[in-house]
């Protein structure tokens, strides 16, 4: 006789919130030293961190790593990054992205894939098509007198206009990029690329490596992305490394079907959702972090609206007058609930890890402030700064400019 049916597995919203955070490297006690290793294992566990330019407070890539560790030595974060024996590679795969260097054969299909003009920008489309007498120069360029900056390129004409004004070598170095021919040999001291050809970069064992099928790749990337995020539905899933909707669901059938996805039903959300058999479960979750607003555990905001009851928007693109939070804000986590948000800036001639505003969430405790001043004397240390100032705006701000005094 066949089996019976094994009925769904049911998890409260609070359960599969703390397996989310577990699976992100929350609820564990920070390393007392934290150095290479754990950049390391906080990247094994995460799969991929999103780069971002930003410098208001940190680069948004810095931010992950400190928001699971603590205060660790930032260059060392550099030389795993950008260093002569890079740990790590860059490509678009959340979006601009660092990954572990043995994620690079999973990327060869998009890869393929933008050679052809498909899944990236228009722009890269089209300038693809158009202009490849441009990028063979570009890339000869770079073949005869090694790693480059666009500046350097000196091909094409500059300052064109369209994507951002962008010149033309910038535009063919970037292109080059996007189809893994050029990546990213080191980044300069104001965080500008410089361009290596593929084969010369990256260490020959991931270079040589032989390329999965599309089909095995894209489960692999979809594992990842599982393991992550410990629970999660079709969407959280796709969007972690941005994957198209009919081969996501195509490839979460054959995980499911293979018994790597556990389906499972979470009160709450209107989503079925899946299961990686492996995340742990654990009964609460302690500890407290400031998060990146490009953080993996709230960067698709469907999710962390769905795991937190909290609407996370960036406003850095909204004017100023109508900002309701800030410019550049990051959450404040305190143990399974986002709690606050703070209006950060380093303000780095003064010294100063600026507090533009505090604002308190429906979850505060009457120990949110104290727990968030922590934080932020610890950030204002790992970045240099010497103090921390509050200015009065937000619901928050008196009782965390009277901790900070205290």
């Amino acid at each position: 006789m066949p089996p019976a049916h094994t009925p769904m597995e049911q998890l409260s919203s609070p359960q599969a919130r703390r397996i989310a955070l577990a699976a992100q490297g929350f609820g564990r006690s920070r390393p007392a030293t934290p150095g290479p290793r754990h950049l390391m294992d906080v990247m094994g566990r995460l799969g991929v961190v999103q780069i971002d330019s930003v410098n208001v407070v940190s680069r948004t890539h810095y931010l992950p790593f400190f928001s699971r560790l603590g205060a660790y030595p930032r260059d060392a974060l550099e030389r795993l990054a950008w260093g002569r024996r890079p740990k790590f590679f860059e490509y678009w795969a959340h979006e601009a992205s660092l990954l572990p260097l043995a994620t690079q054969p999973l990327l060869r299909w998009r890869m393929e894939d933008a050679e052809a003009g498909v899944g990236v920008w228009k722009g890269v489309a089209r300038f693809l098509r158009e202009h490849p007498a441009l990028m063979a120069r570009a890339l000869a360029a770079v073949a005869e007198r090694g790693p480059l900056s666009a500046s350097e390129l000196e091909v094409g004409v500059k300052g064109a206009g369209g994507w951002w004004g962008w010149s033309e070598a910038k535009r063919a170095a970037e292109c080059l990029f996007w189809t893994g021919r050029l990546t990213t040999a080191t980044r300069r001291a104001t965080f500008e690329r410089v361009y290596g050809l593929a084969h010369e970069v990256l260490p020959a064992e991931i270079h040589g490596a032989p390329t999965p099928a599309r089909d095995d790749a894209q489960r692999a990337l979809l594992m990842i992305a599982a393991r992550a995020q410990g629970v999660a539905t079709e969407r959280d899933l796709r969007d972690y490394f941005r994957m198209a909707p009919a081969d996501t669901r195509a490839r979460i059938a054959e995980l499911v079907e293979a018994g790597d996805l556990v389906p499972v039903a979470v009160r709450g959300w209107d989503q079925a959702a899946y299961l990686d058999p492996t995340a742990r479960r654990p009964r609460r979750i302690g500890g407290a972090a400031l998060l990146s607003p490009f953080d993996n555990l709230i960067w698709f905001r469907e999710r962390t609206e769905r795991l937190f009851g909290v609407r996370v928007r960036l406003e850095i693109y909204t004017p100023a007058e109508k900002r309701t939070h800030g410019y550049y804000v990051l959450p404040f986590l305190e143990d399974e609930a986002i709690t606050a948000r703070v209006d950060l800036k380093a303000d780095r001639k003064a010294g100063v890890l600026r507090v533009l505003a505090a604002h308190a969430e429906p979850g505060a405790t009457p120990v949110t402030a104290d727990r968030l001043t922590t934080e932020l004397r610890l950030m204002a240390g790992w970045l240099g700064l010497t103090d921390v100032a509050v200015e009065p705006r937000g619901d928050l701000a008196p009782a965390l400019e009277s901790a900070l005094r205290r």
